[in-house]
């Protein structure tokens, strides 16, 4: 069980090949599975790491191996397993590490509908069962197939967010040597855009930058190459390609919180008085902006299971995560780091102004960006913070994930990981000096 406690993260499956997680282990988890779900049939996707498609292979056998028929979708984005999940009405396992350096590969599950499959939704009693193993099973095995997924799900993308009537644009895309140098042509095929591709021969070496947008060094290159060749946009995307960062025609990093209030009113437009998800680290402005725009701001923790849960609840047309997830009622409520860039696209082409003055309006505060701070005891780091500031005369204190503390002209969170001795420090400002002042001060604090 040591070994399967380990990889068996909240979300997903994580772990270094071999030691941790290799073809046995997957063909353990593909037989569990396939009995936890009891489904007749599912769907894998892989990345393109060298490891993932053994690994898929694996996870198909043990899944036939207890009856369910297995359709191979090869490679494919995340998103690509949801759109199969959802669209074939079955369970699905993606094979993947996402932004994780070259010696990991790990797994994402889905129920049907692609229904997420967490700690607390089917997770903890899939490595309990894959760990301790499975009775016989003596019925028929299932058969396995391959089928192409990805002319579906471009066609299908195509349909929620129609780009045939936009002015021809050029779009630089860093696709970081991951999956979205395999689903961009597809996508954008026929389409009035011209690419300016980096990095789009796959290979899970990464050898050019880790494909992790989040960091701004990863988006170097795409800056360059906006300016380079005179782009109206940069898309950058992570290994499996669910997460989509955006950089403007001057170059400058677009925060994903001003793409949540951007693609917010684009619903909200479609659907007026729609409930729309953001978690606790976005920016103050989309709940504003919701609101002025007629829809009804949800708050949640920060996580997919946690936004999908509520989105799900409330019928929320949309949600976005400052992490760079984008997750689209019309998309099974899964988050999508490419219908994400079309929406982008499409509030681009559908007018003359450049980019970075049609965000304008979007972007209202001054924000540190996430801060890492490793503490050997978090919980007391967070106590001497909230000591410090929640005594202050206007300050008030909720604790929905980790600690956030907001007053008038500025907020923070301070939130712990669950895999490191890292606390998470989020802070937003009316203006730069109170944000440096704040940063420096809470800081000082935590590390001591």
């Amino acid at each position: 069980m040591g070994s399967y406690e380990k990889i068996f993260k909240a979300y997903d499956i994580r772990g270094i090949v071999p030691d941790e997680l290799d073809e046995q282990v997957a063909e353990w988890v593909g037989a569990a599975f396939a009995r936890l779900t009891s489904a007749p049939s599912l769907v894998t996707v892989h990345d393109m790491r060298t490891s993932s498609r053994p690994l898929a292979e694996a996870f198909g056998r043990g899944a036939a191996s207890q009856g369910a028929d297995v359709i191979e979708g090869g490679l494919g984005s995340t998103d690509m397993l949801y759109y199969a999940s959802g669209s074939l009405g079955m369970p699905g396992a993606m094979i993947t590490a996402s932004h994780n350096p070259a010696k990991y590969n790990g797994i994402k599950l889905c129920r049907e509908g692609a229904r997420p499959v967490g700690a607390d939704t089917g997770l903890t009693e899939l490595r309990d069962a894959a760990a301790q193993g499975l009775p016989p099973y003596h019925g028929t095995p299932g058969v396995i197939v391959r089928r192409d997924l990805l002319s579906g799900y471009a066609t299908h993308l195509k349909k929620l967010v129609d780009l045939s009537a936009i002015r021809p644009l050029t779009v630089a895309v860093d696709a970081g040597n991951g999956m979205a140098g395999h689903t961009v042509p597809k996508v954008f095929e026929g389409l009035p855009i011209t690419v300016v591709p980096l990095y789009f021969e796959l290979d899970g070496t990464f050898p050019n930058h880790e494909a992790n947008p989040i960091e701004p060094a990863n988006l170097r290159d795409l800056q360059r190459a906006v300016l380079d060749s005179g782009a109206d946009i940069g898309l950058a995307f992570d290994g499996d390609a669910d997460r989509c960062f955006v950089v403007d025609e001057r170059g400058h990093i677009v925060s994903p919180s001003v793409l949540t209030a951007l693609i917010a009113v684009r619903e909200l437009a479609r659907e007026p008085g729609a409930a729309v998800i953001h978690n606790l680290i976005t920016s103050r402005a989309v709940p504003e902006i919701i609101t002025e725009r007629g829809g009804t701001p949800v708050r949640t923790r920060v996580g997919h299971s946690f936004i999908k849960a509520r989105m799900a609840e409330t019928g929320a047309v949309f949600g976005g995560e400052h992490s760079g997830h984008f997750y689209f009622r019309d998309f099974w409520y899964a988050d999508s780091g490419m219908l994400a860039a079309m929406h982008v696209l499409a509030a681009l082409g559908e007018q003359d102004a450049p980019l970075s003055e049609i965000l304008g309006g979007y972007g209202r505060y001054v924000a540190t960006g996430e801060i890492n701070s490793e503490v050997a005891d978090q919980a007391a780091a967070t106590r001497r913070v909230r000591a410090e500031f929640a005594s202050r005369p206007g300050v008030t204190a909720d604790e929905l994930d980790g600690l956030t503390l907001t007053a008038d002209s500025w907020w923070f969170n301070l939130r712990p990981s669950n895999t490191e001795p890292l606390l998470r420090l989020n802070l937003e400002a009316d203006d730069e000096d109170t944000m440096l002042r704040l940063r420096d001060e809470v800081l000082g604090i935590v590390r001591g």
